[in-house]
């Protein structure tokens, strides 16, 4: 060991070589070790010892370039210092290292090097006594005469007074009153050189100094600097006193790496961002609540230390409280002339969703503080129901914001996060509102119908503070939790279904129904928008490419089969590409044929798209049916009506789904057996009711109707086995609106008869015979006027509801409405049914109460 004074260090001292900093005698530095020789010396020494001794390490300033450093050792530093390893952290990401945290004692001068490998092991000298850092300060007067005293004294004197320029309050500064006091002075210059921002330069040129004179003399320039440098911050700034020593020190400009370790010269002080922050929190014309709560935060982030994770969280917070729209707005549009023709322009039909925007326009001209309403728009896919939103937006000249909720099932997604949760954040309405920058948008919420629920909550149950015109003038996000106000707000809620919709949700909401197009309607969209759309997406021109108007609807009827235009729009663009090719090859698309008088009204026709021929093409190539199969291949869809109701035992029904009406094939045979009914075709349980009813019914009323079993007898179940069919086996069905439908399919079985085969029904029927109103019908309607239905029967409550359905549809059908099965039947037949003329009327009861 050698002996300097009554505390010693080891003489022979493993040494730690390090690029990044200078430790001094008196200073806490944390170093990060991931060198070969470093690690080993962590490894072996430290991790392994187990007494003091082995905790004590010398650590060298490695002067040589990172960039270029070797496994050579290097040229060691003459002088370095001894401390003690207070801790010693262990990491695997992203490459294998360890942080220690060493304390300085002493320095010493490196004598001899015992060995290079595993780790550097140096014979040392001890060049400073260790009981000048643990004893206690001397008074003044025993400080040494001459001029170290007055060195002393100088030193001591600029330190308090840079004391005098900080904030108390902040933990690094409290620091440094306690060192001040309780160190002696000989060891200031170590310790205020460690503290105060200087280069690695500089504290080399510390560390070197041996004698304490000539430390005073290398370190008090460095403290007048940072003196200087802080009276010239307060005079350019302007800034109160107690504003600068907070700033200065939060900053790292005095001491840097205890909070951010940034350039004075080249960041913007934190005090400026602060002060910015705060002119911001009271030019956000925010409520008197939120402002409140603004202020509070923001009076915490003046105190809070920039290193504390809740400074982060703080300053995001502020920043969006200031960025959310307490006070913007838009101006709405109110020209209702003008609103109409841009609606007409964007969408063709759809005439209640227009009226209803409208209406709202003519109300916000009488009155300027109207509530906004809360829409929702419910029809089959591909009817329009998002774009639609999307023109309100711009009729009304507000900002549009989209919200997808397919498939989200936490209420946070909705309401947000608490602040206290890790990667907490605002929920998508305050944050569309964000993103909107004005507090009365459109907001569609696409896809109600199709939230989830989950153990993270019920987003549907979210919706109701947001979504209720009473209450969301103060809906508070968790995140915020402060109230905002979403009153002026447009919401527009999608759905395909209300079925899945909560009541009480559906409830707060205005619920307009879209239907399915009529195909006139879609021939017009088509040659109104989705021609002219994908001749742009494919580069092509009018001139190029004609689609007549007797082909669209050949697309529409025999390649689709939808309530919207999607399947349209995709079979359009098919065609659009496959003359992009030919144009593009400079292929020739020819057939010559003779103009008759029946064909004269088309321009010209284009077959044989897949010809061979190199010729420049003739323009404009125009699509004909035959053209149309080479593109499309054979017709998807065929109208099979007529030829599938050639046998008893069929009739066609009507369905509603979320994807528009259908039509619906049912099918009975009987055979012999024990009066037994299967049901087969993935039917619910009301359906099957549906079906024993019928049965029932047509037993009772067999003999009016003369129905027979198969070998003549008055019970149509006797010796008759029963076997009921709906096609399309892999889809569930239910509901009573088959009822008609099915008596009709087993009547015609009993009675031997064909059903019309322009003929759909529906209704719901119950044991008497009546017919009950159900609903869909509009959706019905328009799925048997595709069809080619020629004839609907429908309950006789329903009647009011023919009055949605388009002129055209209402011309090109026949309705009847039945208000009992007898009704039905004679309309489903030709010729009517037998017994149905000769029913007995049932006497009118006459109350004698």
């Amino acid at each position: 060991m050698v002996s300097s004074g009554a505390i010693q260090i080891p003489s022979r001292l493993p040494l730690l070589l390090t690029h990044e900093g200078v430790l001094l005698p008196g200073s806490t530095v944390r170093f990060s070790v991931d060198s070969p020789r470093n690690m080993h010396l962590v490894r072996e020494r430290l991790l392994k010892g187990t007494s003091l001794k082995s905790t004590i390490i010398g650590v060298i300033p490695n002067t040589r370039d990172p960039e270029h450093d070797t496994d050579d050792l290097p040229t060691l530093h003459k002088i370095g210092t001894a401390g003690i390893a207070v801790q010693v952290v262990g990491s695997n990401w992203p490459k294998p290292h360890y942080t220690l945290l060493i304390t300085g004692l002493c320095r010493f001068s490196v004598s001899s090097l015992l060995k290079e490998r595993p780790f550097v092991l140096a014979e040392v000298k001890q060049l400073d006594q260790l009981e000048r850092y643990t004893a206690p300060q001397r008074d003044a007067t025993a400080t040494d005469d001459g001029e170290l005293g007055e060195l002393s004294e100088k030193f001591y004197q600029a330190a308090v007074q840079l004391l005098g320029m900080l904030d108390m309050s902040v933990p690094v500064v409290a620091k440094f009153r306690r060192l001040l006091d309780s160190l002696p002075r000989e060891t200031l210059p170590d310790v205020v050189a460690s503290m105060i921002r200087t280069s690695n330069k500089e504290k080399l040129q510390v560390l070197d100094a041996l004698s304490l004179e000539e430390r005073f003399k290398k370190a008090l320039p460095m403290l007048t600097r940072q003196i200087e440098g802080l009276k010239l911050l307060q005079k350019t700034r302007k800034m109160s006193p107690d504003n600068e020593k907070r700033v200065l020190v939060r900053k790292g400009t005095v001491f840097p790496g205890r909070q951010f370790n940034l350039d004075e010269e080249d960041e913007d002080d934190d005090g400026d961002d602060t002060a910015a922050l705060e002119r911001k929190v009271h030019g956000a014309n925010m409520p008197e609540a939120a402002l409140k709560i603004c202020l509070k935060e923001l009076k915490r982030l003046k105190k809070m230390p920039q290193s504390m994770p809740e400074y982060a969280l703080t300053r995001n917070y502020l920043d969006l409280m200031v960025e959310l729209p307490w006070s913007k707005s838009t101006k709405d549009c109110l020209d209702i002339r003008a609103a109409r023709t841009l609606l007409d322009n964007d969408h063709y039909a759809m005439d209640k969703l227009k009226r209803r925007v409208l209406e709202y326009l003519a109300v916000r001209q009488l009155k300027t503080s109207l509530k906004g309403p809360i829409l929702c728009f419910v029809g089959p896919p591909g009817v329009g129901k998002t774009s639609v939103g999307r023109s309100i937006a711009r009729t009304l000249g507000r900002e549009f914001h989209r919200i997808a909720l397919g498939g989200v099932c936490d209420q946070s997604d909705i309401r947000g996060h608490r602040r206290t949760y890790v990667g907490s954040m605002p929920g998508r309405i305050i944050n569309g509102l964000k993103t909107v920058g004005v507090n009365n948008p459109v907001f569609l919420l696409d896809e109600v119908d199709k939230l989830g629920k989950s153990l993270q909550g019920d987003p549907a149950a979210a919706l109701l503070e947001v979504l209720d015109p009473e209450q969301n003038h103060s809906f508070t996000d968790h995140y915020l939790n402060v109230a905002f106000d979403l009153s002026q707000v447009l919401f527009i809620a999608t759905a395909n279904t209300t079925a899945t919709i909560p009541p009480a949700l559906l409830d707060r909401m205005e619920v307009l129904e879209v239907p399915g197009y009529t195909q006139e309607e879609k021939v017009e969209i088509a040659h109104r928008h989705l021609i002219p759309n994908q001749l742009e997406q494919h580069g092509l021109t009018p001139q190029q490419l004609h689609i007549p108007q007797s082909t669209t609807p050949d697309i529409i009827s025999r390649y689709t089969r939808e309530a919207g235009v999607r399947s349209l729009e995709r079979k359009i663009g098919a065609i659009c590409r496959a003359v992009a090719v030919k144009v593009a090859e400079g292929h020739t698309l020819t057939k010559t044929e003779t103009l008759t008088p029946e064909n004269s009204k088309h321009e010209c026709f284009a077959v044989c798209l897949f010809s061979d021929k190199a010729a420049p093409p003739e323009l404009p190539i125009v699509i004909d049916h035959i053209a149309l199969k080479d593109i499309l291949g054979p017709p998807v869809f065929e109208m099979e009506v007529s030829e599938r109701l050639t046998l008893p035992g069929v009739a066609l029904g009507l369905a509603w789904t979320p994807l528009g009406g259908e039509i619906m094939f049912v099918e009975a045979s009987r055979m012999e057996g024990e009066g037994q009914l299967t049901l087969t075709g993935q039917l619910g349980d009301v359906m099957k009711e549906s079906a024993h009813l019928a049965i029932s019914w047509l037993r009772a009323n067999a003999k009016t109707y003369q129905l027979t079993n198969m070998v003549g007898g008055s019970d149509p179940l006797e010796g008759t086995d029963i076997h009921l069919h709906f096609p399309a086996g892999a889809v569930t069905k239910d509901g009573p609106s088959a009822g008609v439908t099915i008596v009709t399919c087993l009547a015609s079985l009993f009675s031997g008869r064909l059903v019309r085969s322009d003929v759909a029904m529906t209704g719901e029927i119950t044991l008497r015979g009546l017919v009950l109103p159900v609903g869909g019908i509009k959706d019905k309607v328009l799925a048997a006027h595709r069809a080619g239905v020629k004839r609907v029967i429908l309950p006789k409550r329903n009647e009011k509801d023919l009055e949605e359905l388009p002129a055209n549809v209402r011309a090109n059908l026949d309705f009847i409405t039945a208000t009992n099965l007898g009704e039905v039947l004679n309309a489903s037949f030709d010729g009517g049914f037998p017994g149905v003329s000769g029913t007995r009327a049932h006497p009118q009861l006459t109350s004698k109460l």
